[in-house]
């Protein structure tokens, strides 16, 4: 595996909702980011288990879907260039001698940096798999287990397996420009949200999209990493082939500190503590945002996690440049690169 060293102010580990807005804290006050995630795409758990699910709690905006929330978070985040890192797992933290960090990731990456926050959420998440031969070859090129950019499969023939509400919330939003849409679940009721699953019968029954149960997933055809056809079966075990571009396998998300439990830091059960004016952990130059530091009296809201960002980016410029005067401005006064 070959090895890319790069150098950067900050790392952020985890690109949720409360990552992204970290890189855009630290972008207005001059610091350069790497945001490293093991999902294949920003999000977080909005993107990957319930990208079109309101979220009524996000200040100015009375409703707002997990995946919207996620594109405008980016969008405020892109004038500052944060390099992002995905499918990627950090597996290696060390201090250096100048007080700086050493980030590796399982994918060779290696990445110089004067702080690290901490923002994910509950951990390392990765997807369930189905155990499927061959699979590997194609995961990332026609199998996926989340959705980044949903243009990516207008005209295409999606197969998407699963019961819950990103298989159901998925086929739904995808109806709308995918070439066909094919649903695979083990029973015929969905576990999704009762509206959700209703408009997914009444899809069915239009003829937009089809419904294939009660079937599981029991192989692929394809080539060079690019599916033709989806094998599915019923509980006798007789198999029909799917014409499938793509599939979309939504069987949820497992969960664990990982490597984060190996890194020293002061633990509340799987949760980091943290000092709630700075978020700084135990270990110098390491804060923890989100849903994964807590503290007396800590809120698990999106909006708590976004104001962590903010404290976290203002403690680590401090620590960067401690004879520094800085005076706080409101964006409104300073603005932002490339607006106004």
């Amino acid at each position: 595996m070959a090895v890319s060293s790069q150098r950067t102010d900050v790392v952020i580990i985890g690109a949720g909702p409360v990552g992204l807005f970290a890189a855009f804290e630290c972008g207005m006050l001059g610091q350069k980011c790497h945001v490293v995630d093991t999902l294949e795409a920003a999000g977080g758990q909005c993107s990957a288990l319930y990208p079109e699910k309101p979220i009524y709690d996000i200040p100015g905006c009375p409703s707002v879907t997990g995946a919207e929330l996620i594109e405008r978070l980016q969008e405020q985040a892109a004038p500052f260039d944060p390099v992002y890192h995905f499918a990627q797992q950090v597996v290696e933290l060390v201090e250096t001698a100048d007080g700086g960090w050493r980030v590796g990731t399982s994918a060779g990456t290696m990445i110089e940096a004067r702080a690290v926050i901490l923002a994910a959420g509950g951990g390392a998440f990765g997807p369930n798999r189905p155990p499927l031969a061959g699979l590997e070859a194609y995961e990332g090129k026609s199998v996926f287990y989340m959705v980044g950019k949903r243009q990516a499969f207008a005209g295409k023939r999606v197969v998407i397996a699963g019961g819950g509400d990103s298989a159901v919330d998925w086929a739904l939003s995808l109806a709308e420009i995918a070439g066909r849409v094919m649903v695979v679940h083990r029973r015929a009721k969905f576990r999704a949200a009762p509206e959700s699953a209703a408009r997914l019968d009444a899809l069915a029954s239009e003829g937009r999209l089809d419904l294939v149960t009660p079937y599981q997933l029991s192989g692929l055809e394809g080539a060079d990493g690019l599916l033709t056809g989806v094998r599915v079966a019923d509980l006798d075990g007789a198999e029909k082939v799917l014409p499938a571009d793509a599939l979309l396998a939504f069987f949820g998300l497992s969960t664990s500190l990982g490597p984060i439990a190996e890194w020293a830091l002061e633990l509340d059960k799987n949760f980091v503590r943290v000092d709630p004016a700075s978020c700084a952990t135990n270990r110098p130059g390491l804060y923890a945002v989100g849903d994964i530091a807590t503290y007396p009296g800590k809120l698990k809201l999106i909006l708590t996690g976004f104001a962590e960002a903010a404290q976290a980016a203002h403690a680590i410029r401090a620590r960067l440049y401690p004879g520094e005067i800085r005076h706080f401005e409101y964006s409104t006064t300073k603005g932002v690169p490339g607006h106004g």
